[in-house]
């Protein structure tokens, strides 16, 4: 909503347009055949006007729903990818050379 500048910018005054109860009104006080086919554009456009904007929620809704759904699927295959990437690194990490002791050693416990 613009307001202009001289009457301030505050909400306190209301500004000049019509509402669909406005025109739903100036058509029981103007009686001409052109007022009244006016009126009937004004409210289909003001019908038009309320069925896009209940369809720009539903979509927003919808969008809504599907960003959450590829968020979560997101978190799950990062979470995957990580521990993808942590099992090649252990892979590409080389074993340890065992040392073994010279000679001959047995596990003997004693009875």
């Amino acid at each position: 909503m613009i307001l202009k500048a001289s009457r301030g910018q505050h909400r306190k005054y209301l500004p000049y347009a019509f509402i669909e109860q406005g025109v739903a009104m100036l058509s029981s006080v103007l009686r001409s055949d052109r007022a009244i086919a006016v009126n009937i554009q004004i409210m289909r456009a003001f019908t038009r006007m309320r069925a896009v904007l209940v369809s720009n929620q539903e979509l927003a809704k919808k969008l809504e729903r599907l960003e959450a759904r590829i968020d979560a699927k997101l978190t799950v295959h990062d979470e995957s990818i990580a521990a993808i990437l942590t099992a090649i690194r252990e892979l590409m990490r080389p074993p340890q050379p065992k040392r073994r002791s010279i000679g001959f050693a047995a596990d003997i416990e004693e009875k």
